[in-house]
């Protein structure tokens, strides 16, 4: 990338990362939740088939043709903050960027062989500078970590779903893909967020973004330490049945919950791995050919295993118990929903113990 690509640095000094690997930042959640679906049954005949199938040239034309594409003569400020995030990801190709009119709030990035970035007019009113720099990061680390694939297979099967939806056997297959397909894009959000920091290097900003995107565009009556509390509010709040509503809440949903995602950016910020990439230390891509799969499996699991033993929400504390061997998932869950004594945790009901095992999912 040219110097001259660059003529409208921002004035605050940013970092940049050469040569840094999607490893650095990307949620574990993210890879663990990539891996299963990739082990689902008939995925890779799906992935395989929509690969040379979706009309890519055709979903181009189509931005090309009815939205505003972003450069130096049509919103320059966006085409100078993509250029910068790709600067300080250093992501060698700069993704074509466009602006497409919808008062709703969003953004995404998709394409098969070439990312492409889409933004709402709605996002581009609601956010200010240094909000929308976080959002175009968030974007560009989609594009790095070669998310944009998997999401647009997710659009292109969520639309055709509603178009067999009449064909039981059928819609019932899609629909198995689509779900997991949801589960990981929630998860890659995590991911992107993580990114949209790194390339706004402000915390506060990425953190008003959320809750504008959450509240809309009224921050003097909003504040971020209250919004946060909400976030341990919906984690803890409730008994086991609130833990059951909120999993069926999140499952149709494309992205996470705002309050959370707000709560693990902050986690994420204070921790120790994001310091040792904003000092240098970071995975470098040209180590990616090293990276064992087994490890990266290992640490989503111990990051699993980690969220379920500090857990605050009821049935992953009960998940958690279980797992420690403090009696049985199914005769405790009934006793919960039933109304009765779960202090034996001996009474028979081993019957029932499938019925808790969807519920240690982390939503």
């Amino acid at each position: 990338m040219t110097e001259s690509s660059h003529e409208t640095m921002p004035s605050r000094q940013r970092k940049r990362f050469p040569g840094i690997s999607s490893r650095a930042y990307e949620h574990p959640a993210d890879r663990s939740a990539l891996v299963a679906l990739r082990k689902l049954t008939g995925f890779d005949t799906v992935f395989k088939a929509l690969s040379g199938l979706l009309p890519e040239r055709s979903l181009r034309l189509l931005f090309l043709s009815d939205s505003v594409r972003v450069s130096d003569e049509q919103f320059a400020h966006l085409n100078s903050m993509l250029r910068d995030a790709c600067y300080i990801l250093d992501l060698e190709k700069v993704p074509a960027m466009y602006v497409a009119q919808d008062p709703r709030p969003n953004a995404m990035c998709i394409g098969l062989d070439e990312p492409i970035i889409v933004v709402t007019t709605g996002l581009v009113e609601l956010l200010d500078e240094e909000e929308m720099r976080a959002v175009v990061g968030h974007e560009v680390g989609h594009a790095l970590s070669g998310h944009s694939v998997y999401r647009t297979i997710l659009l292109f099967l969520t639309n055709l779903a509603l178009k067999v939806a009449w064909i039981p056997l059928g819609n019932v297959a899609i629909m198995a893909i689509v779900t997991a397909l949801r589960e990981w894009f929630r998860k890659s959000e995590l991911s992107a967020d993580r990114a949209g920091l790194l390339v706004g290097q402000d915390l506060q900003s990425s953190m008003r973004g959320l809750m504008k995107i959450a509240g809309g565009n009224h921050l003097h009556e909003m504040n971020v330490d209250a919004f946060l509390r909400q976030a341990e509010e919906y984690e803890a709040g409730g008994d086991l049945r609130d833990s059951v509503l909120k999993i069926l809440n999140v499952l149709p949903r494309s992205h996470p919950f705002t309050t959370v995602r707000a709560a693990e950016l902050k986690k994420w910020a204070e921790s120790r791995d994001y310091q040792r990439i904003m000092d240098g230390h970071y995975p470098r891509r040209s180590e990616d050919g090293e990276t064992s799969v087994t490890d990266s499996i290992r640490e989503s699991a111990s990051h699993y295993a980690e969220t379920v033993r500090t857990s605050k929400d009821p049935l992953m504390k009960l998940v958690g118990d279980i797992a420690g061997g403090a009696g049985d998932l199914g005769g405790r869950l009934r006793d919960k929903f039933t109304g009765g004594n779960g202090g034996s945790g001996n009474s028979s009901g081993g019957d029932s113990s499938g019925s808790g095992g969807g519920g240690g999912k982390d939503p």
